[in-house]
């Protein structure tokens, strides 16, 4: 990410796409998410393909099933250090988090 490249802050890139979390993996970030998890799903034309709807994603155990499931809706960027996670967006949230 440039904004921690910027800040000089040490951080690792997930390729989500190919490297996707797993279950256990998106429960720890939704532990530490400081947004509300359903915020994790993107609202995308994917998601209206799949027929979705925000009561398909409304638990925390929905959310990560569908996540696993479809990891393209993986909300991005999405930043984690060890006490908290947040969604990117904007990036000033990031310089925040990481400042």
């Amino acid at each position: 990410m440039r904004i921690a490249e910027e800040l000089g802050v040490e951080h690792d890139v997930v390729l989500y796409i190919k490297d996707p979390p797993d279950a256990d993996t998106l429960r720890a970030i939704i532990a530490k998410l400081e947004d509300p998890a359903t915020d994790l799903v993107r609202r995308d034309s994917k998601f209206k393909k799949l027929e979705l709807t925000d009561d398909d994603v409304a638990t925390d155990d929905q959310i990560v099933d569908i996540l696993v499931k479809h990891k393209q809706l993986l909300q991005r960027p999405l930043v984690v250090t060890k006490d908290t996670a947040i969604i990117g967006r904007p990036k000033s949230r990031v310089a925040e988090l990481l400042g």
